[in-house]
């Protein structure tokens, strides 16, 4: 297969070091040009392997890393440039080599990067298929909002009694600094059928809904995406049956978090053994409450309340109980996270107009109350702050459509 490959650099002698070293095909592309012309030449970027040279030109190679987030970046350098190399591999940076690199070790660097050349350019014929589908947006980046394609999905499945099984995947908080952009996404869309559905849920986190699939199938699947992944990216199954959209949401993201605890590839629907102690209960999860409810409260408080236009949050806890409120023009939600009996943790949702404190149905409102219940032990601050970040979400679209 064709093959681009781009070669920057500042020194013209790097280019008549590098270029014997790639073993080019008649087919591949080569194009070279200096970081000066890299403004005329931005168009070239995209489904290419970028070889970079560092040598007094770090700043404008970690600029760059900084643009070229869908490509892979080789980088030469030196090996007491320590500092830098680190800096570049967070910017991105797929591969770095050193002068005294063997042309072994560079070909063994490279064929890894022109597979990943390839994949992309799949990716993105894949993309322009979404898009004629409606699947994705224009600009072939972001997906839908996964609440409105989840509900339609849901309700053919129902309709026609079909099977199918919804999957969380993330990388744990470990892993997802060292992901290069839509890696997790490049791989799934190259592993699933065209008739399974992809939403992105937020950053590096994913919904995966496989259609016409039980639960034994689904694991196979994700075994074979899993694969191709990193460690530290992880799974939780649902299947689909006769839940709600909220039961199916729920319940995936508690397998997903259950799955990371545990540092299991995997978690679908397992129940765990109940501790009686009424006790030890009530003093765990007032240790939740201050360590996770109120810490995870906080943040989302001080990420979300310079967004939403119009309305507040705030945030309270209190023994045995932690409480989070929006607060628009008209609306309050309260979103209450709580514990009675110690055996199970209930979140209980609930809407109230503020001038009177009535049934906010009556005014076409369109959310409903409802409790949310988790076990004790999955309570953690991902699964946390997924669940409140989702409360935010359908409440400010429900209060623009009223």
């Amino acid at each position: 297969m064709q093959s681009k490959i781009i070669l920057i650099s500042d020194d013209s002698d790097f280019f008549e070091y590098i270029i014997p070293k790639l073993k080019l095909r008649k087919s591949d592309e080569l194009f070279s040009f200096k970081f000066s012309e890299l403004p005329d030449k931005i168009h070239l970027l995209a489904s290419s392997l970028l070889i970079i040279n560092s040598e007094h030109s770090r700043e404008q190679t970690l600029e760059l890393l900084e643009i070229a987030k869908d490509v892979p970046v080789m980088v030469f350098g030196y090996n007491d440039d320590d500092d830098f190399r680190i800096e570049a591999y967070r910017k991105g940076m797929y591969e770095f080599f050193t002068l005294s690199a063997s042309d072994e070790e560079i070909e063994a660097k490279l064929v890894p990067a022109l597979k990943m050349v390839s994949v992309n350019e799949k990716n993105a014929l894949y993309r322009e298929m979404l898009v004629k589908n409606n699947l994705i947006t224009g600009n072939n980046e972001v997906f839908l909002d996964f609440t409105s394609l989840l509900d339609r999905e849901i309700n053919e499945i129902k309709k026609n009694s079909l099977n199918a099984v919804l999957l969380a995947i993330s990388p744990d908080d470990k892993s997802k600094y060292f992901l290069t952009p839509n890696k997790i996404e490049t791989v799934i869309l190259n592993n699933i059928r065209k008739n399974d559905r992809l939403m992105n849920y937020s950053h590096n986190k994913y919904f995966l809904l496989l259609n016409n699939t039980n639960i034994e199938k689904a694991e196979k699947v994700w075994e074979k995406i899993k694969v191709s992944l990193p460690e530290g990216v992880y799974a939780g199954f649902s299947v689909i049956g006769n839940k709600t959209r909220q039961q199916v949401v729920s319940e995936v993201l508690n397998n997903l978090h259950t799955s990371m605890a545990a540092e299991t590839s995997f978690i679908a629907n397992e129940k765990k053994p109940l501790n009686n102690n009424f006790k030890f209960f009530r003093q765990e999860f007032n240790k939740k409450i201050t360590q996770i409810v109120s810490p995870v409260f906080y943040h989302i408080q001080q990420t979300y309340n310079d967004k939403l236009f119009g309305m507040k949050i705030e945030q309270g806890i209190g023994d045995g109980y932690g409480v989070l409120y929006i607060k628009s023009e008209k609306y309050t939600a309260v979103f209450r996270i709580s514990s009675p009996g110690f055996a199970t943790i209930n979140v209980d949702i609930s809407y109230n107009k503020n001038t009177d404190i009535i049934n906010v149905q009556a005014d076409n409102f369109s959310l409903q109350p409802k409790r949310i219940t988790i076990e004790p032990e999955d309570l953690e601050p991902g699964l946390l702050q997924d669940l409140t970040e989702e409360f935010i979400r359908e409440f400010k679209e429900a209060v623009e459509e009223v």
